[in-house]
């Protein structure tokens, strides 16, 4: 059985404690015990390799066998996604994170169902967020997804006009996700639309930012899994997976 990791700021010398809400889950809710491994990350590619010493009641101490350093991955993953229904974004985020994809952009699309607005938004973005690290926690990944602000359309173009690559996956596109020439370095951004899918307008302001529509398959796929489903193609064709 692999080790769990949980995440933790100060990761120098050689012994540790894993306290907060982070020690707390590891000593109250796993019931880790002396003698058991945990791997401590800092969650930008730092990693400590323990071993507990010894449990309190919402602490671990901790020995460290070996610290070390993972190299974030290349080319980097980027997916926009349209703000989807309920917790459906969740799902989104969760299943996004588990497969390797590095940023993922809220998009208040003009098809949107869901729209956050004034406190809405802080919320929502605390839950993304919040599942996003509890997900690359479970998956273990030792550099976490990047939860960035909501962003709007205009600000979607301005990441596809600096992107190595930019993607629209569009049920009505010719070239399959598959045949496209992918880069070996810098930002490959995708967006996914809302239920709705994306406008025309959205179309044509993105094909004027340099991205170009593709299909994913011969199915519609909710904007919930067409996301992983388009990052496990990426991923696998990029080598890294």
């Amino acid at each position: 059985m692999t080790a769990p990791v949980f995440l933790a700021e100060a990761l120098d010398g050689p012994e540790l404690t894993l306290d907060g809400p982070e020690g707390r889950h590891a000593a109250s809710v796993r019931r880790l015990r002396a003698g058991e491994r945990v791997d401590l990350t800092d969650g930008a590619g730092t990693v400590a390799e323990c071993v507990v010493r010894e449990t309190l009641k919402d602490a671990l101490r901790l020995d460290v066998l070996r610290r070390y350093r993972v190299e974030a991955p290349a080319p980097r993953l980027v997916v926009v996604q349209g703000l989807p229904k309920g917790d459906r974004g969740e799902l989104a985020v969760e299943m996004m994170t588990e497969a390797g994809v590095d940023v993922i952009v809220p998009w208040a699309a003009a098809r949107s169902i869901t729209q956050w607005k004034g406190d809405k938004v802080a919320k929502a973005l605390g839950r993304w967020r919040a599942t996003a690290r509890e997900a690359g926690k479970q998956a273990r990944r030792f550099h976490l997804p990047e939860v960035t602000d909501l962003a709007t359309t205009a600000q979607v173009e301005r990441l596809l006009t600096g992107a190595a690559l930019g993607l629209v996956l569009h049920e009505e596109a010719a070239e399959p996700l598959s045949k496209v020439t992918l880069p070996v370095s810098g930002d490959i951004v995708m967006v996914v639309g809302p239920e709705g899918g994306v406008s025309e307008d959205e179309i044509a302001r993105f094909g004027a930012a340099g991205a170009a529509p593709v299909l994913l398959g011969p199915t519609v796929l909710r904007t919930s899994t067409a996301g992983v489903a388009a990052a496990a193609v990426l991923l696998t064709r990029t080598g890294r997976w």
